[in-house]
């Protein structure tokens, strides 16, 4: 009898130190150097990605062979550096002979160059159309600048909004062709990009600088075509198919 009474009985024993410890960790440096390791890693890799799906958009409507080119309408010349003397850049000289080869062969019609011309020390628009006109590359009519295409997205949006452009033909650099035709089609252009002929090779450097800089640069347009970010001017509406003196300053 005491036997089954002592077996059937349960004793409930308390364990010491049965408690979970509360206590956290230190933050240590070899934990933070981890963490910025990490979110380094992400922005990379977000970044790629970016660059990734901006060159993919892109790549069908890209040409480097003029004879390939469809026909558009509007030729846009993104602008580029100018020298102090005001003559163009071996950069920007070779988008503008871009352009006019395209009119020349019947590939578009009329000629946009836009760019800087936030001051009077430094105007890209002009120098452009001196470029032009000097050489009698272009009837004077044809001849449009937008005086305030500070980035290649306001030269897009500006050219949808202020100068009524539906369709184009982007003309520009390789490492700048698929950032460009991405923006333009985002922004409801009927857009393709010629890849510009080098005439004078600018060398590996400047390839690198600017193909570095581009990397960033997708990301911006990303984000600007994204949340619909507004140019710094717009103004009246100075239709592509009119005379293009009226643009002329």
């Amino acid at each position: 009898m005491w036997y089954n009474l002592e077996m059937g009985v349960k004793k409930s024993k308390k364990v010491k130190g049965s408690k979970k410890s509360t206590k956290k960790e230190p933050f240590t440096i070899k934990k933070l150097f981890i963490l910025l390791v990490k979110l380094f890693a992400a922005v990379l890799l977000f970044v790629l990605i970016i660059n990734l799906y901006i060159y993919n958009f892109s790549k069908k409507y890209v040409y480097d062979d003029i004879d390939q080119v469809p026909y558009k309408y509007t030729a846009i010349v993104p602008g580029a550096s100018v020298y102090v003397s005001g003559n163009v850049s071996d950069v920007l000289r070779d988008r503008i002979d871009g352009a006019v080869a395209l009119i020349h062969n019947g590939q578009a019609e009329k000629f946009l160059v836009s760019g800087d011309h936030g001051t009077k020390e430094y105007d890209e628009v002009n120098a452009t159309r001196k470029y032009v006109l000097k050489r009698e590359l272009l009837p004077e009519e044809k001849i449009f600048m937008d005086h305030a295409g500070f980035s290649t997205y306001e030269t897009m949006y500006r050219g949808r909004d202020v100068f009524c452009v539906t369709d184009c033909c982007v003309v520009t650099q390789k490492f700048h062709i698929y950032r460009s035709v991405y923006i333009a089609r985002k922004l409801g252009l009927d857009a393709v990009g010629y890849i510009a002929p080098e005439k004078v090779y600018l060398g590996k450097r400047n390839h690198l600088l600017w193909n570095c800089r581009e990397i960033l640069a997708r990301v911006k347009a990303f984000f600007d075509v994204t949340f619909h970010v507004k140019p710094t001017y717009l103004g009246e509406q100075i239709p592509v198919s009119g005379d293009g003196r009226k643009t002329w300053e």
